[in-house]
């Protein structure tokens, strides 16, 4: 979700720059989601015929797993960035999913009626808006009386690894302040529950949840998209052009994490806070 930090005007749909942009490296680790790994805190409030609002959807790959867990129902994804619409489009015609569509959609002022959904679900989205609790609220207008509100987000604080790295410490020290330059909160995760209570949920069941990259193939893969966000995407480009790091502490950190890559040893873990909010 490509977003700017919200004004003041209540009818402001701006929220927060997206660090991550939508770079190849980026893709990668989003297609790499699903509701098994991503969303199971979810997964046992489905039911077949349920409506579902997936925000800030990306290349849909969890939308889609979504969709095939109501069927009679009817999900629809929104993402504030149309380009990757058309992934996301793509892998519900690929896995041949009818019962899902796409709009292009901003979590602070969604375009659809109250209590249209009931379930409405961020992954991974509020740590990157201006303003998470006026999101959760506009969540749960469109929320229908009994349904429920969920969002899961990292914590950049939490995460931690093996063996020690000088340079991945730089890297979570830049991450954290790249990301709150642009307006979001990297720490999201652990702050979950009290946005929801803020925005007005008096029934909220946190919880957390893990990913985990230890196997050689995992290493590779995860050192490997972090190498290359750090020199090539957008986040790249924001921590330059915000006077953050220049291009050799990029090049360092890239080379960090690769090196984290190649340990036989090499364990990383990402802790995500989860809600789920009714009432």
């Amino acid at each position: 979700m490509s977003q700017r930090p919200a004004h003041n005007s209540p009818g402001s749909a701006e929220t927060a720059v997206y660090t991550h942009g939508h770079h190849e490296s980026v893709l990668r680790s989003h297609t790499w989601r699903t509701a098994a790994n991503s969303a199971a805190y979810l997964v046992g409030a489905l039911r077949p015929g349920m409506r579902v609002l997936d925000i800030g959807c990306g290349p849909g790959t969890i939308t889609a797993d979504l969709a095939a867990l109501v069927p009679g129902g009817h999900v629809v994804g929104v993402d504030r960035a149309p380009g990757v619409l058309d992934l996301a489009r793509a892998t519900a015609a690929e896995r041949g999913v009818a019962n899902l569509e796409f709009a292009v959609g901003d979590v602070h002022a969604l375009a659809y009626p109250d209590g249209s959904f009931d379930v409405v679900h961020a992954h991974q989205v509020l740590q990157h808006v201006g303003d998470p609790v006026r999101a959760l609220r506009e969540m749960r207008r469109v929320c229908a009386p009994g349904g429920v509100v969920a969002a899961r987000d990292s914590d950049y604080a939490a995460m931690t690894w093996h063996p020690g790295s000088s340079g991945l410490d730089d890297w979570l020290d830049l991450y954290r302040r790249v990301a709150r330059a642009n307006g979001g909160e990297p720490d999201a995760g652990r702050t979950l529950k009290s946005w929801a209570l803020a925005a007005g949920f008096t029934d909220v069941t946190a919880g957390a949840g893990t990913w985990c990259y230890s196997t050689p193939e995992e290493r590779a893969w995860w050192a490997g998209l972090w190498a290359d966000r750090t020199v090539a995407s957008s986040y790249a480009q924001r921590a330059v052009e915000g006077g953050h790091a220049d291009a050799e502490q990029l090049r360092a950190i890239a080379e960090a994490w690769r090196e984290w890559g190649r340990a036989p040893d090499g364990w990383f873990a990402v802790l995500h806070g989860e809600v789920l909010c009714r009432g």
